[in-house]
């Protein structure tokens, strides 16, 4: 059987796992996990500390042998091969620049590396450093850089060797909220230029929804909510995916055991309805965030400046858009997953 193509055809995936899965002693790292990549397709792993996701990086990334299941890239089985014969590109958490080499000696190693001849292997870097808008800093030492431009250099070196799939391990987690909020949206840019497929691991729901096209939320190792970024963060599956992924408004049903509602803040209607007491008040970003004693449980709000000035009272008149609530089930009382890992590791 051979990997050509059929004439007419879609191309293969860029990435496939199957049933894949992971265990250290007793912890489950990762099960049963099954996903998907298009050519272009940027997915996100995102999941709190010990969920598994950067196992299922590195297992894609062959850094680490699967239990079980099969990894395929562009349509080859590749789960047995090592790390350097998957043809990967992978960033780091830490960049790992070599700081004997400057920059366009970081980015050429990938090619040359490859067999690429020095003069087609700078080509080919200084092609990636013109990706990331570095090609002026090709003779800087890494040390001279600062962190959002090392952290552009090591994508450059992942990306010069035009690799298939690109394996980011939270990429800006090193980086301060000013410069990972102006890096996030220069990623989504050149992963849109690239057509490379991107897997990303991140903790950071702001980064999965800015850079994702789709989004695989883990926990305890499993993959529990798989789909569209704006679908996923906008219709959870459960009361623990709904908390983690940012909604404040979520509350035992009283009398339904193991039921849970999750209140949107485009199901409450300000300034209609019952008075509520407003237990505290705090400035925001956006005008004032407010906490306000309903029935169902406290209520978070956040008000713009102008709603903050129209309901500034000790009570809040608000009532609730039945058809806008959403029931679900109560899991989080469930384990979480973490656990140690070999050598005392928690499996991230």
């Amino acid at each position: 059987m051979t990997d050509r193509a059929i004439p007419g055809s879609s191309p293969p995936l860029a990435l496939q796992t199957r049933d894949l899965g992971r265990q250290y002693g007793p912890v489950i790292a990762a099960e049963g996990v099954n996903l998907s990549v298009a050519p272009g397709e940027t997915l996100a792993l995102l999941g709190p500390s010990g969920s598994g996701k950067s196992t299922v990086l590195r297992l894609i990334a062959g850094l680490e042998r699967p239990d079980a299941g099969q990894v395929m890239v562009s349509g080859r089985e590749v789960t047995s091969l090592p790390p350097e014969a998957r043809h990967l590109g992978l960033v780091f958490q830490d960049y790992a620049l070599f700081p004997h080499l400057n920059v366009l000696g970081n980015v050429a190693y990938g090619p040359r590396r490859r067999g690429a001849a020095r003069i087609q292997a700078e080509q080919q870097a200084r092609e990636a450093l013109q990706l990331v808008g570095l090609e002026a800093l090709e003779r800087r030492r890494t040390s001279e850089l600062s962190g959002g431009q090392q952290q552009r250099v090591a994508l450059a070196r992942a990306l010069a060797p035009g690799p298939p799939l690109l394996l980011l391990d939270e990429p800006l987690s090193n980086l301060d909220e000013q410069l990972r909020a102006r890096l996030r949206e220069d990623l989504r840019s050149l992963f849109g230029r690239l057509g490379t497929a991107v897997v990303i691991v991140t903790h950071d729901q702001r980064e999965a929804l800015a850079l994702a096209d789709r989004v695989a939320l883990m926990r305890a190792g499993r993959v529990v909510q798989l789909g569209a970024a704006a679908e996923v963060f906008a219709a959870p599956v459960s009361a623990w995916a709904a908390e983690f992924l940012g909604q404040p408004n979520v509350f035992a049903l009283p009398g339904q055991p193991g039921r849970a509602v999750m209140v949107p803040e485009q199901a409450v209607r300000l300034g209609e309805g019952p008075r509520w007491p407003v237990i505290s008040r705090q400035r925001s970003e956006r005008g004032q965030t407010l906490k306000v004693a309903h029935p169902l449980g406290d209520l978070t709000l956040h008000l713009s400046a102008r709603e903050a000035a129209a309901f500034s009272g000790p009570e809040l008149a608000l009532d609730l858009d039945d058809a806008g609530l959403r029931e679900l089930p109560d899991d989080r009382q469930q384990g979480g997953g973490q656990g140690t890992g070999p050598a005392g590791l928690t499996p991230l």
